[in-house]
């Protein structure tokens, strides 16, 4: 079955381009189903409303625009629209979260660990001005709230399992430890790690998760969705052969979170 399920794409409403542009791009890669999974924070913590205020990132209040947005195109395009949510995890912030997505009703949700000391994880100079026991100290983090992530059983989809090795000043102090660690978390859950392409065509280059955690998972029969992560129509069109290709070369076959 190949993977023409995209759960992972993003759109004006938060930080890529419009839903029209990015459903046409969709028909055109032949996926059937397409899901908007924009950035979304429901912290009460002052630090991460402020940040969101700053960003623009207001998904919390405006998903009822987007439901009907997105209802308003079904009729438009040839493909399955999913409404989702990316949603950025910390556990200081699970209830907030949990009453949020209840309120909300979105078909999935997205989990994502996007900041690690208040710091986007990509960003490069906070992390390469640390010494490398502090390095990684915000690994070792990394993968604490990830896998608190996946325990929380709040969401569908884990995004990008090893989002800092999109960081030089990160890469390579993940450990067999911490790997162990996440695939014994997916094991036991319910949420379904995504294989991402955020980065293939990129800087990084790569596609998450690393050949050693995938490998990993894919022992313990944890199985994976697709996200092209893509903020613009060519990234879609672009990355979804990448993808094609990926789970052609390790004989995976995506979930499928509906029929």
């Amino acid at each position: 079955m190949p993977p023409t399920h995209d759960y992972h794409v993003h759109s004006t409403y938060s930080d890529g381009k419009f839903l029209y542009r990015m459903l046409r791009a969709a028909e055109d890669a032949g996926l059937d189903a397409v899901g908007f999974a924009d950035h979304c924070n429901a912290s009460a913590r002052e630090e991460a409303r402020e940040r969101t205020y700053q960003l623009g990132f207001n998904l919390d209040l405006t998903y009822p625009r987007r439901r009907a947005a997105i209802d308003s195109l079904r009729e438009q395009f040839d493909v399955r629209i999913f409404d989702a949510v990316e949603m950025d995890y910390d556990p200081r912030d699970e209830d907030e979260i949990r009453t949020f997505l209840d309120d909300a009703g979105f078909d999935y949700a997205v989990g994502s660990v996007h900041r690690l000391d208040g710091t986007n994880v990509h960003t490069e100079g906070f992390f390469a001005a640390k010494s490398e026991t502090e390095q990684q100290t915000y690994v070792d983090d990394y993968f604490d709230k990830l896998v608190s992530l996946v325990d929380s059983e709040l969401f569908e989809i884990a995004a990008h399992v090893d989002l800092v090795e999109r960081n030089p000043a990160l890469r390579g102090y993940a450990t067999p430890s911490h790997y162990e660690r996440v695939a014994d978390a997916f094991e036991r859950s319910r949420t379904v790690p995504e294989i991402n392409a955020g980065r293939v065509l990129r800087d990084y280059g790569e596609i998450h998760p690393s050949p050693p955690l995938l490998q990993l998972l894919l022992e313990r029969g944890v199985g994976f969705t697709v996200g092209t992560d893509s903020h613009r129509p060519r990234e879609l069109r672009e990355r979804l052969p990448v993808l094609l290709d990926h789970f052609e070369e390790y004989e995976i076959e995506p979930v499928r979170l509906f029929d």
